[in-house]
């Protein structure tokens, strides 16, 4: 006869303890019955921003369907709600009128969505007010989501993990997103001050703007939500308000039970609670005083639970978790394990922090062992560090070891050096021994393997070490992924065939290029890159979303880390005049510019100009956009040339200008930054920028394609020797078209050249091998003709709210 074992909770502590039952024979000794409130099968509540961003459909994040349970015979009972225990005489009982005794029982109820007192947040009901959401289940995403379509302007309460991951979400549904944090640093939990100032900065970037140091008091509106208002008298317009503040642990039900709670249900650790044969894992369980949210400590509780349930001399303990977790936050890559600061005097700290390029690195040392870390930015360094955590591990006299990939190391080599059980996939607890198991078994490509072990399927952050350990395992047989030839992840057709698709069905915009080629599913990281496709084959006639696009192409200027825009106006050549000059400065006087810059392409920044005023500014300018906000030709820096400077042969000052006349706001893959100068001096650096043009002796220019001089150096090939200036713009050209319609999205034209090879790429646009030379110069000359100045929408906004911004003073003030 068999036992029953009934599991009050199918989250991912519940469902994965039943998992790991199963996975050990458990269903042959129990008769398994586990009450879900939700309607539904178990899924990664960790996808739910991805659900939220519309990056992934609903079905994609459930782990174990319906079907599942059945096949392994276990009685599933959903959308069923236990509201009491009864310990005495081993009974639950359910809100469809049943009692269902049990021999064992497991509590994983989770964790409930905090909900700070607000004034005005609630109904007379006791429910959120309209508009208002809480975040925590797949059915408050769905709510979400459909009243996003309406929203004009969305407010995150919390700028936690939680918050940050539910406004990345609404950022690519709602036209303003604002994220609101009572602490002055955002994940202040788990990141220091400065890792959090970079994180900051990123979030800038995405256009969502932050209020932190704002203590949130009341919810105003009368049925419905219109707004925030603040301790300080400030109040924050919105329509939709999401809370997003943290959990905590649903332990009602143990408590009216008698069973022992503090700060979450009581439990050894054997995970028993003070009831008899009644045990508890997950978020609702506090084990030696701490309860966990991370999701790898509950795998954790979930195998020493399982092995303890279904094997009568199993001597499992769980002892607590060294916490650790990687993930991504606003799509960039993070690690962070154990202490985030020293806490006495002898700790050693490094640190090593690159701002520009988004990395942050810090160590926390004790007695030669790792503490703790930070890294952001830098995933390839993470798994050796994670190695040395979990192990506690003697470190190497030299740190920058830890910090930085060895001379020669390969990305395989972190990986291959790890343990069978070392957790590859926090978010789903995957170890390096199943997912090497699965590639053994048949699961050689990326798909196939994440699939199989759900390795990868969370946050992503572990994709590069799943790929090292399919690359590891499979010696070499590797099966190839079509995916990875796409030209964006959400529609599956390589870049000839998707150009050729788009013409054959005259899709003009991202939204009908997703009905017609992908199901209708939208996915986010692929609009930027399929609007700037669109508009590289239609010209005029692309239908512009603003949705598609980001902050930068929205509003036509650059942001900054703190919410403001630079404002870069085109000034031709790095020629300019008196009069262009003291407009310039009376702008900068009139709207208080903090900073007047100077840049390396000859122009002019208005660094730190408010959003609301960017119509104003451009007006006030009177001169054309810089594009330097875009993926598009950005400027052509000149030298004086043949006119002044006594070492010139060539007129590069004259053609620089009719180089940007021509092409400004040309849209690409990606930026293009070009250069001429008036001899082999190279003053103008032209041979190191994406197009150069170099004269030369004879009174000839030498034209060099695919330089660069940012993060990667490189000097251009010359792609051909010309005569004349007009001669320069007809190559330059004919590249500039080849490179928007060959080149992948976001690839810069020194990897196309490098790609392609500067023999192939001459015999095309020199020699006219394919004899699509004209068609070439045809086209971009269509391009040049759809330029339209988008400075012009300062006259004409795009959408009413385009650069409206929302914060506001109450109007009344508090004299002490």
């Amino acid at each position: 006869m068999k036992e029953r074992l009934v599991v009050i909770g199918n989250g991912m502590a519940g469902a994965r303890l039943v998992e790991e039952i199963v996975a050990r024979g458990g269903n042959e000794r129990y008769q398994i019955v586990v009450f879900g409130d939700e309607p539904y099968g178990n899924y990664n509540r960790i996808l739910l921003s991805n659900v939220l961003a519309g990056s992934h459909d609903p079905q994609d994040i459930f782990i174990n369907p319906l079907a599942w349970y059945a096949q392994h015979h276990i009685d599933l009972r959903v959308g069923m709600h236990i509201h009491t225990i009864d310990t005495e005489n081993k009974a639950v009982y359910a809100s469809d009128g049943t009692i269902t005794t049990y021999d064992k029982l497991v509590i994983a109820t989770g964790s409930k969505p905090f909900l700070p007192p607000l004034k005005n947040l609630l109904r007379e009901d006791g429910g959120l007010k309209t508009g208002a959401f809480a975040f925590r289940t797949i059915d408050d995403c769905d709510a979400m989501i459909k009243y996003a379509a309406q929203a004009r302007s969305t407010v995150v309460i919390g700028g936690g993990l939680l918050g940050l991951e539910a406004a990345r979400g609404l950022s690519n549904r709602c036209s303003k997103v604002h994220v609101v944090h009572l602490p002055t640093s955002l994940m202040n939990v788990q990141l220091d001050e400065p890792a959090s100032e970079l994180l900051q900065a990123e979030i800038a970037k995405l256009g969502i703007q932050l209020w932190l140091g704002k203590l949130t008091t009341e919810v105003v509106g009368g049925t419905s939500v219109t707004g925030l208002g603040f301790k300080d008298g400030t109040r924050l317009e919105c329509d939709m308000l999401v809370i997003a503040a943290g959990i905590r642990p649903n332990m009602e039900l143990a408590r009216q039970a008698g069973i022992a709670c503090e700060r979450g249900i009581l439990v050894n650790d054997g995970l028993v609670t003070s009831a008899q044969d009644v045990f508890a894992l997950g978020e609702c369980a506090e084990h030696r005083g701490r309860v966990y949210g991370l999701v790898a400590p509950l795998w954790e509780q979930a195998r020493v639970l399982a092995e303890r349930l279904t094997s009568p001399t199993a001597n499992a303990l769980y002892r607590g978790s060294k916490e650790s977790t990687k993930l991504k936050v606003m799509g960039m890559e993070l690690a962070v394990m154990g202490e985030k600061d020293r806490s006495l005097p002898d700790d050693e700290v490094v640190t090593y922090s690159e701002p520009g390029r988004g990395i942050y690195k810090k160590l926390v040392i004790r007695n030669g062992s790792l503490l703790g870390a930070i890294v952001m930015g830098d995933g390839p360094t993470t798994p050796r560090l994670l190695q040395h955590f979990d192990r506690g591990d003697k470190l190497p006299e030299n740190r920058a070891e830890l910090l930085f990939a060895l001379t020669g190391e390969s990305k395989a080599f972190d990986v291959a050096d790890l343990p069978d059980d070392a957790q590859i996939c926090n978010c789903n607890g995957v170890s390096k021994g199943q997912i090497v198991a699965a590639v053994r078994e048949g699961k050689r490509s990326l798909p196939m393997l994440c699939n199989a072990t759900r390795a990868g399927t969370g946050c992503g952050s572990c994709k590069p070490q799943v790929q090292a350990l399919l690359e590891l395992a499979s010696d070499g047989l590797v099966v190839d992924d079509p995916a990875l030839h796409y030209y964006v992840p959400g529609v599956p057709l390589k870049k000839p065939d998707l150009i050729k698709t788009i013409k054959e069905q005259e899709l003009r915009s991202v939204s009908a290029v997703f009905r017609a080629l992908a199901d209708g599913k939208e996915d986010p990281t692929s609009k930027a890159g399929l609007a700037s496709l669109l508009k590289t084959i239609w010209g005029k006639e692309y239908e512009d979303e603003r949705d598609a696009r980001f902050i930068n192409d929205r509003v036509h200027a650059n942001i900054q880390n703190d919410g403001t825009f630079s404002v870069i106006p085109r000034i031709y050549g790095g020629v300019t005049t008196g009069q262009e000059l003291r407009r310039i400065a009376d702008v900068a006087l009139k709207y208080d510019v903090p900073m007047v810059k100077l840049t390396g392409g000859q122009r002019i920044d208005l660094v730190g100009i408010p959003k609301r005023h960017l119509p104003d500014v451009w007006r006030d300018l009177g001169m054309p956009s810089g594009h330097a906000y875009s993926k598009a030709f950005r400027t052509c820096k000149t030298c004086l040339g043949s006119e002044f400077c006594r070492y010139g042969v060539g007129d590069s000052t004259g053609l620089g200008i009719k180089i940007e006349k021509r092409f400004q706001g040309v849209e690409s893959p990606h930026k293009m930054k070009l250069a001429t100068t008036g001899c082999p001096r190279n003053c103008s650096e032209a041979t190191t920028k994406d197009l150069g043009a170099m004269a030369i002796e004879g009174g000839r220019w030498e034209i060099y394609i695919g330089g660069g001089a940012g993060s990667k150096v490189r000097k251009g090939d010359v792609l051909c020797t010309v005569e004349t200036h007009d001669e320069v713009l007809l190559y330059m050209g004919r590249f500039m078209q080849y490179y928007r319609e060959n080149a992948r999205y976001l690839e810069r034209t020194y990897d196309l050249v490098e790609r392609l090879g500067i023999e192939y790429l001459r015999q095309v646009l020199v020699e006219d091998s394919e004899g699509i030379a004209s068609r070439l110069d045809q086209e971009i000359q269509a391009a040049v003709d759809a330029y339209v100045d988008p400075w012009q929408e300062a006259h004409q906004p795009a959408t009413p709210a385009q650069f409206a911004e929302a914060l506001q003073p109450v109007g009344t003030s508090i004299v002490p």
